[in-house]
């Protein structure tokens, strides 16, 4: 298990391979974010996009996936406060290969309860091509090993 005290503003962590397709696509935004671009193939065509694209959300939660199964997986993990800089950056398509790149940017102990401490992480999500398609700051709550200790 890995502690607050284990973890270092600066350290990097790449992961994953998830496979994006068209019937995941739909499903999720029929669910959650029914509009044409997402839910129907012939009707995205005429969209913006040009073809049928994942749902932003979808694709945080994809990535959120990637995140537990890989970055955070054996970390005490208590929670999160939220999410800071949201960002869709590419629409993501079926067939798309997500992976997620990871990074510390700050750690502080919890003044309020210090059991946790705070480690804010830059995720940046990828497709096969390399290129950006989603990122975000998660401000993340982690246990410390040694409350009040350093």
């Amino acid at each position: 298990m890995r502690y607050y005290e284990d973890i270092e503003i600066g350290e990097t962590q790449e992961y994953g391979e998830y496979h994006v397709t068209k019937d995941e696509i739909i499903e999720f935004a029929d669910q959650y974010d029914p509009q044409p671009f997402h839910t129907d193939a012939e009707a995205a065509d005429d969209s913006a996009f040009g073809e049928l694209v994942a749902s932003g959300w979808h694709t945080a939660a994809m990535c959120m996936r990637l995140l537990v199964d890989g970055p955070i997986a054996g970390r005490a993990v208590m929670g999160a406060r939220g999410v800071d800089e949201l960002r869709w950056k590419r629409p993501v398509t079926p067939g798309d290969t997500l992976s997620i790149r990871t990074e510390v940017i700050d750690k502080r102990v919890s003044e309020s309860d210090p059991r946790r401490g705070y480690v804010d992480s830059r995720l940046e999500g990828y497709n096969q091509d390399d290129d950006l398609v989603v990122s975000w700051v998660s401000l993340g709550m982690i246990e410390r090993r040694q409350p009040g200790g350093e």
